[in-house]
């Protein structure tokens, strides 16, 4: 009878409910995003920033030769404009959230529970990455209402690039922050990477328009490709060539970012 009663309890423990992958990330950017949502500088940078920047475009574009390079104002406003939510809304915004993660030591403890290393970085990503796709397709939509572009010759390579560059973007701002030692320098360190991106990407002035060995070195920077395969998605004039060297050098550069991820990244305090 003693025995009967004494295992009793243990037939009545509540049993453990078992985690997976997907619901350890999905609890992990539910707090991501509240934390997201308290702050004023991230939600600025990364939601009011990319929707007043393609204003600037249409307003230089307007005193360029677009059609001389096969181009309209919608098709040089609207991969500008999902090139401005990516470097904003999801690189910009996800080098400061893994730099003020990282020195409040909230990586660290997450790294002593369940959660894998990949698994931290991909649910903390997950909501500026949200954030970045809802934002693009706003922009998307806005740009075909007020600009009056017609649907896409080839969705595909829009939707394409558009993924590519959410992940290459997510992937480089980890690695970025890696190199970034203080929440206060996370404002200056994705500075190169922006100003070099709407220079040289194509977002202000198209590549058809400089000379060609300027064009030739433009084609390699990192969100080259995205802006290329977007625009190409609408025109319908990108070649299959030239549509593989673009995913060909987004795949390079996300593969840069990981390696260095994996090599530089750090989980605790720089001291």
């Amino acid at each position: 009878m003693s025995a009967t009663n004494a295992e009793a309890p243990a037939a009545r423990a509540p049993k453990t409910a078992a985690t997976t992958p997907v619901s350890r990330m999905t609890a992990l950017a539910r707090a991501e995003l509240t934390l997201l949502g308290r702050s004023k500088g991230a939600l600025v940078a990364g939601l009011f920033v990319p929707l007043v920047l393609p204003v600037s475009v249409r307003s230089a574009a307007e005193e360029m030769d677009l059609a001389e390079a096969g181009l309209t104002i919608g098709t040089l406003v609207l991969p500008a404009a999902i090139g401005f939510s990516l470097l904003f809304a999801v690189y910009s915004t996800l080098v400061g959230v893994f730099v003020v993660r990282r020195e409040e030591l909230v990586l660290k403890r997450l790294r002593t529970g369940e959660l894998r290393d990949t698994e931290i970085l991909a649910g903390s990503a997950m909501p500026a990455v949200a954030t970045g796709l809802l934002q693009c397709l706003l922009l998307t939509a806005g740009c075909a209402v007020l600009l009056d572009l017609s649907a896409p010759s080839a969705p595909h390579l829009a939707v394409l690039g558009l993924l590519l560059g959410l992940v290459m973007c997510a992937a480089l701002a980890a690695a970025t922050s890696g190199f970034t030692r203080t929440g206060e320098s996370a404002q200056v360190t994705p500075m190169p990477l922006l100003l070099v991106s709407m220079i040289g990407s194509g977002m202000f002035v198209p590549l058809e328009l400089l000379p060609d060995k300027v064009a030739s070195v433009c084609e390699l920077l990192p969100l080259t490709p995205v802006v290329t395969l977007v625009r190409g998605g609408w025109t319908g004039d990108l070649s299959a060539y030239e549509a593989l060297g673009a995913v060909a050098t987004a795949v390079a550069w996300t593969a840069i970012a990981v390696f260095a991820v994996r090599r530089w990244f750090r989980w605790e305090p720089r001291r």
